[in-house]
């Protein structure tokens, strides 16, 4: 026979509602005492990688400009601000070589002669530089105001300029759509018989960036050559920093221009400024860089 005795209640486990009202509002002291502490290390995290992806989009930004100024034709460079906007002009190479002149035992005549406009041909001395017909072969550039040997004469076919457009390859002898430099009453021949090429797919190129409010970064190509600079060029650019005016996203530039004593080695500044996010919520990153322009034709 069973003869255990049931257990009293006051003897049962268990806890009252007084006592869980207790632990929740003790629990809830604990939480918000470790919220206070872990807020600033996460906000400053998260701000930590925001300013991270600023400062690798502006450094991304500055780093294609500089690739491409340090391409640039010989006294190309220009830079203008209209409004709020500042436009980074230039005739972008993609390669360079050498001519042969009759002194130096060239088969294909001298297609810088005065007065013969039917010469036009000429030999690469050495090898043979990366170029295809439509591109462009520039002699001894001295850059705006220096008419002939201004590269930024209007047209593609210009005749009053130092540009002319490739029309075939042979070997290492070039042939010449045009021969602008047989109009030059002063023949203009490069010291050293140096010549850019221009590919035809990009011709001059024009970087934008506005000066006060914040906008987009952008780059425009391949709309031609204007002896005035445009501002802005025709077409559709290509966004390097993109602008948000609801979420704050944009930038900003400083750009100077010494083209320096005698033309030879010009040095372009800039200072681009990245920012994200509104009122107390924004983030601003700002960077520079000099790029150093040789300016020698």
């Amino acid at each position: 026979m069973n003869t255990a005795r049931p257990t009293p209640l006051a003897q049962q486990a268990g806890f009252t509602l007084v006592e869980a009202l207790i632990v929740i509002v003790i629990t809830g002291i604990l939480a918000a005492m470790v919220a206070v502490f872990i807020r600033a290390p996460v906000d400053g995290y998260f701000d930590s990688v925001r300013r991270a992806e600023l400062t690798d989009t502006a450094d991304v930004a500055l780093r294609r400009i500089t690739r491409d100024v340090r391409l640039a034709l010989p006294n190309s460079l220009r830079v203008a601000t209209v409004g709020n906007v500042t436009y980074i002009e230039f005739i972008m190479t993609s390669a360079g070589g050498r001519y042969r002149d009759p002194s130096d035992g060239s088969t294909s005549g001298n297609f810088l002669s005065f007065n013969d406009a039917t010469d036009l041909s000429f030999d690469v001395h050495g090898p043979l530089p990366a170029m295809q017909p439509n591109d462009f072969v520039v002699v001894y550039n001295l850059g705006p105001g220096n008419a002939p040997a201004n590269a930024y004469a209007d047209g593609d076919l210009c005749a009053n300029c130092n540009r002319a457009r490739i029309a075939g390859i042979a070997g290492n002898v070039v042939t010449l759509a045009n021969n602008p430099f047989a109009n030059q009453s002063t023949p203009l021949p490069s010291p050293n018989g140096r010549f850019q090429v221009v590919p035809s797919g990009t011709r001059a190129v024009t970087y934008s960036c506005p000066t006060a409010a914040t906008g987009p970064v952008q780059r425009h190509a391949n709309y031609g050559f204007f002896a005035t600079q445009p501002t802005p060029p025709a077409g559709t650019p290509a966004l390097l920093v993109t602008a948000n005016a609801a979420t704050g996203t944009g930038a900003t530039c400083a750009v100077s221009y010494a083209p320096g004593v005698g033309g030879r080695n010009g040095l372009l500044d800039i200072r681009l400024v990245v920012t994200s996010g509104l009122g107390a919520n924004a983030e601003t990153v700002s960077l520079q860089h000099q790029i150093r322009v040789d300016n020698s034709p």
